[in-house]
């Protein structure tokens, strides 16, 4: 279960991040890099944390036009991680574009994560931009569009994954950015959920971040929750 718990390094230099990952050890298998770190750090960063024998979930929500970003992918391909993100709402022949430039199926590449509605959106938010359905019908709408095009998963919130799991099979990957703790203060997030919400939910993986990040034993709090989600697991 460990293996399912991502933990976000959403922190500015790569010194602060090295020392989470120290501090947290094996508690948790994959580690989350997003646009903050990428930025600060590039990409020699990720070699280092592979090379480190950690697993990456580069969490660039890639999105642009196809060629573009089947090029993005190819440079990522080099770094190492295992997951990789795009936006869904980029299209068909742009998902295509990334799961091929990705070698998906022929093991050498991530495993590339279509990104559906942001955890921080509401039905308003999406109305604000255009898009007059429902956050539970675009979410569905374009995790289907990623399965469809050959994406190994899809990016939700724990909300929308009970209706994606049973509409779209097991063997969908599917990721929960916005886990809490029922304790935690949900910060920027909207759509959030518990560990053991989301797994009861079906999801593959769950990302947590400033509940173990800012802790006092970063380690203490990341096995805590793969605890409480191998209890949700055998409910």
């Amino acid at each position: 279960m460990r293996d399912r718990l991502i933990v976000a390094l959403d922190v500015p230099t790569a010194q602060a991040a090295q020392d989470l990952v120290h501090r947290i050890g094996d508690a948790a298998g994959l580690y989350k890099v997003g646009l903050q770190l990428f930025t600060a750090e590039g990409p020699g960063f990720i070699r280092e944390l592979v090379a480190s024998g950690r697993r990456v979930f580069l969490d660039l929500k890639l999105h642009d036009i196809p060629s573009t970003v089947g090029h993005a992918v190819r440079s990522a391909v080099g770094l190492g991680a295992s997951m990789l993100t795009v936006h869904a709402s980029g299209g068909g022949e742009m998902l295509r574009a990334a799961v091929e430039a990705a070698g998906q199926g022929q093991g050498s590449g991530p495993a590339i994560l279509a990104v559906t509605v942001l955890t921080s959106f509401e039905d308003d938010d999406l109305h604000e931009v255009g898009v007059p359905s429902s956050t539970a019908g675009q979410v569905l709408h374009l995790a289907s569009l990623a399965k469809s095009t050959g994406c190994a998963g899809v990016v939700t919130s724990a909300r929308e994954t009970t209706a994606v799991r049973r509409a779209l099979g097991p063997s969908l990957g599917i990721v929960n950015p916005g886990i809490r703790p029922a304790a935690s203060s949900k910060d920027d997030q909207e759509r959030i959920a518990t560990p053991a919400e989301a797994i009861q939910a079906g999801a593959s993986h769950i990302v947590v971040g400033r509940p173990i990040t800012r802790s006092q034993d970063p380690a203490r709090a990341a096995a805590e929750i793969v605890l409480e989600m191998e209890r949700a697991q055998t409910a």
